[in-house]
């Protein structure tokens, strides 16, 4: 067999393998052609896609445009006005610089651009699987505009491979939801088959975005975050902790104004939240870091969703350390029954990528409709005006009685406390869940998920002080392992010991406890050891860090009070004084809720003692 000689492809082969990198599919059309209206400093763009986007995608701008005699150029590969030597590749600031969408998009596509600059005749160019087939001047006013017909129609094999319209779209939506989130700035309008299925006004207001992309309920539980250093800015909205969904999807992060998928600033957020939401639940983020363009660089993928960090351990620690701060402000006590709007059932669609759940929602003056078709006949006891001065009477007495109450406190108690209202217990229901009372309304506390808290953060405590304070055991216990276990256990036996719990191989595949903290929950010191030892086992890479946080949640449960334990009224009062000094005291280590509150203006409604 010979060898085969070796050539070099011709730019229009060279486009089709290029295109296989940066144009997978409509979405990827749609990401390149908006990334370059943004960074042609476009404040309105207007995108329409036919079918997913394999019919037909339209991109106009009313940004710079392109002078007539370089228009062609942007067809070349590698052709960009973003940079010009080497060293500009540390410093990027645009989110398009590579030189090969145009090319790649146009060789697997039918493409026409039009395009002009302020005072001057415009041009359209039209290309056909990469070559140019037409081209002529118009009188188009200032930006671009690019149409992308029949996509992949001269690569049937991955024309094949696209999914369903519904799924593409979904990709598209994602992507257009995503710009939409990082520029507020900028007025986007996005449809579908000449449905509009997104519209932002472009008045700098994030929140507003929110609304648009996730819908009205998410926007109003999202807090705004700030911080600003020597080397970052970060500021966003982070979502309440009871605003969790299924999947780490609605975590986004932009880095100087690019959607990147960066997993460990992702694990940073969820450590932030740690303790806060139950097992696989993850919050909602929008999260903007802003940093000089030389600590960061974003040509690391074809398809710059990835970057590398110059100060990633820094930036992960602040990232960390501000949404923390933030959540360690507020106070977290859902509500049991809140108002029918509130209670609107989250719907199938709102686990779809971003806000292309939004496409398939009623009109408001649909869901006005429907409200008032379902509505029930309910005798108006008092007029509108009285029911809202009713409210207005509830809602001041509360906010009075509570203020009155914390201002009998002393100053510092009343800044630590303050996150949690006084309550006065009222009794227990099925001696699992405390009742209370304050001129708010009526809470439940789950005395176990409370106690957990309480124990949680004081073994966390405990297991990060410096001195050990040992029990050496009188009778020494083993454990025995297999002999893959025995080889793990070598590398968590220093970890062990550093905060008292001493163990020593004891003989074939076993180990012998000498020592443990005096702390450990009492009774449950054999059991927990054991417990501690598997979990141990289970990690992929033990740590100080992760080995101490699983030992603190195993001996709250331990620790804690069960259900079904009927408590006096001086242990209700002790245990809701000391969740009060808790630092984050409304979820158990597992991210269980631990109050339920029922407001009083609440209970008035279901004693119909208001109408409204």
């Amino acid at each position: 067999m010979t060898m085969a000689q070796i050539i070099q492809l011709d730019d229009h082969l060279s486009n089709k393998i290029a295109a296989g990198e940066v144009v997978e599919r409509p979405a990827s059309v749609v990401k390149e052609l908006l990334e370059n209206a943004l960074d042609a400093g476009s404040t309105e763009i207007d995108i329409g896609i036919t079918e997913g986007g394999l019919a037909s995608i339209s991109i106009i701008d009313n940004g710079s445009g392109i002078r007539s005699g370089e228009a062609e150029l942007a067809f070349l590969r590698h052709a960009t006005s973003k940079i010009a030597r080497e060293s500009d590749l540390n410093r990027i600031r645009t989110l398009g610089f590579r030189g090969e969408a145009l090319p790649s998009i146009a060789s697997v596509a039918k493409v026409t651009m039009e395009t002009a600059v302020s005072g001057e005749a415009g041009i359209e160019l039209r290309y056909q699987g990469g070559r140019l087939i037409g081209k002529n001047t118009t009188k188009a006013r200032q930006g671009t505009r690019i149409v992308v017909d029949e996509l992949f129609f001269n690569t049937p094999a991955r024309l094949k491979h696209m999914k369903t319209v519904n799924t593409e779209l979904g990709r598209v939506s994602d992507v257009i939801n995503r710009a939409a989130l990082s520029r507020p700035d900028v007025s986007i309008r996005f449809k579908h088959n000449d449905k509009q299925l997104l519209f932002t006004n472009g008045n700098g207001n994030l929140q507003s975005v929110i609304f648009q992309v996730y819908g009205k309920q998410v926007a109003e539980q999202m807090l705004p975050v700030s911080h600003e250093s020597l080397d970052y800015t970060i500021s966003g909205f982070i979502g309440r902790p009871e605003l969790n969904r299924a999947s780490r999807h609605y975590m986004s992060t932009f880095i100087n104004g690019r959607y990147i998928r960066h997993f460990p600033i992702v694990k940073a957020l969820e450590s932030a939240y740690h303790t806060l939401l139950p097992l696989h639940r993850y919050p909602v983020v929008l999260l903007s870091i802003t940093m000089d363009p030389t600590l960061v660089d974003v040509n690391v993928h074809p398809s710059k969703w990835d970057v590398r960090l110059s100060k990633e351990d820094e930036l992960l620690q602040e990232v960390e350390s501000t949404i923390a701060a933030q959540l360690k402000k507020e106070t977290f006590i859902p509500t049991a029954a809140p108002s029918k709007r509130a209670t609107a059932p989250v719907s199938v669609a709102q686990e779809l990528p971003l806000s292309y759940e939004r496409a398939a929602e009623p009109t408001r003056k649909e869901i006005g409709e429907k409200r008032e078709e379902n509505e029930p006949l309910v005798v108006k006891e008092e007029p509108a005006p009285a029911r809202i001065e009713r409210k207005r009477e509830l809602e001041a007495e509360e906010t009075t009685s509570v203020r009155s109450i914390e201002d009998e406190l002393p100053k510092e108690e009343t800044e630590q406390k303050e996150r949690i209202p006084v309550l006065y217990p009222i009794g227990q229901l099925h001696g699992t869940y405390i009742l209370a009372q304050n001129d708010h309304g009526l809470y439940m506390i789950d005395q176990h998920a409370a106690q957990e808290r309480i124990y949680y953060e004081e073994f966390h405590e405990k297991l990060h002080e410096k001195q050990r304070d040992e029990q050496e055991l009188l009778v020494p216990f083993t454990m025995d392992f297999t002999s893959e276990e025995f080889m793990q256990m070598e590398q968590v036996q220093d970890e062990f010991a550093a905060f008292g719990l001493r163990m020593e191989p004891f003989g074939t595949n076993t180990y012998r406890v000498t020592a443990h903290p005096v702390w450990f929950p009492k009774g449950h010191e054999e059991e927990t050891i054991r417990e501690l030892a598997a979990q141990s086992l289970q990690l992929k890479k033990p740590d100080t860090v992760q080995i101490r946080e699983e030992a603190a949640i195993l001996m709250s449960c331990k620790q804690a009070i069960k259900a079904n334990r009927h408590l006096r009224t001086d242990e209700i009062f002790h245990l809701l004084e000391r969740l009060r000094s808790c630092n984050q005291p409304f979820t158990c280590p597992h991210g269980r809720n631990i109050f339920v509150h029922i407001s009083t203006y609440e209970l008035e409604k279901m004693f119909k003692r208001v109408m409204n």
